[in-house]
């Protein structure tokens, strides 16, 4: 396997301005959704994810995707449903993103614990600007060893530290807690809130908060493809993502 590609974009900003504007090319469809995430009470006593165990375990031969991983795919897609229901986020895009960046959370044979935690943890190379990589400085690592430190990408969705500090979010969560944030661009309101790059749960969530808001409506051609450009802004990752999420859908 090829290096982890990264995200390596801190601001969406940045990316949308770059993006698209002489490319006079239409714009391939977006995958389908994908077969329904089963409604879930986001309020209910028992942890919400554990509500959609039946429905992960169903698929989980079929696509070849960790049981684990499904529930969090599908948590993620509910919660954004119902937190910008005009994103129309699908699990497969997250699962085909999963699938490039990390084989859902199986690279360099980490396997997902019971909490959603990875283990080992997932990191990709120091982004240090060789090989065709983008030059990322980790202010908060150098800080603390007083030299620089090159960034490097985190976790089963490849978090670069900066832009997990703009959009993580800790899944487990109460939703009312959470709602403003995930309605928003608004970074979490603590540390703690933020969660963590190594837990699937928080990543899914996080991965699909950042893809609406840089493509808006995700069920349109030109919206979908902004969102994974703004991922990994390469035309090529863009295909492997739509490839693989393609990969992911009843025919």
């Amino acid at each position: 396997m090829t290096a982890l590609p990264a995200l390596l974009v801190t601001a969406i900003a940045t990316i949308l301005s770059g993006c698209g504007a002489s490319d006079r090319t239409p714009d391939p469809e977006p995958p389908r959704a994908g077969e329904p995430v089963p409604a879930i009470r986001l309020d209910a006593l028992e942890q919400p994810l554990d509500q959609l165990r039946d429905w992960a375990r169903a698929r989980s031969e079929e696509y070849g995707i960790p049981v684990r991983a499904l529930q969090a795919y599908g948590y993620a897609t509910v919660v954004m449903s119902k937190a910008q229901p005009g994103c129309h986020l699908g699990w497969v895009t997250l699962a085909g993103i999963a699938r490039v960046e990390s084989d859902h959370a199986r690279f360099g044979g980490a396997t997902i614990a019971a909490d959603g935690l990875l283990r080992p943890p997932i990191r990709g190379i120091a982004l240090d600007g060789t090989g065709g990589n983008a030059r990322i400085v980790d202010p908060t690592a150098t800080a603390r060893a007083g030299h620089t430190v090159y960034a490097h990408a985190m976790g089963p969705f490849q978090f670069i530290p900066d832009t997990w500090k703009r959009w993580g979010v800790r899944a487990g969560t109460d939703y009312h807690t959470l709602a403003s944030t995930l309605q928003s661009g608004k970074p979490a309101a603590t540390s703690d809130l933020s969660g963590s790059p190594d837990d699937i749960d928080d990543a899914a969530l996080a991965a699909g908060r950042y893809l609406c808001a840089a493509g808006g409506d995700l069920a349109t051609a030109h919206g979908w493809r902004r969102a994974i450009l703004a991922y990994n802004h390469s035309a090529v990752y863009v295909d492997q993502v739509r490839n693989a999420a393609t990969g992911y859908q009843k025919q």
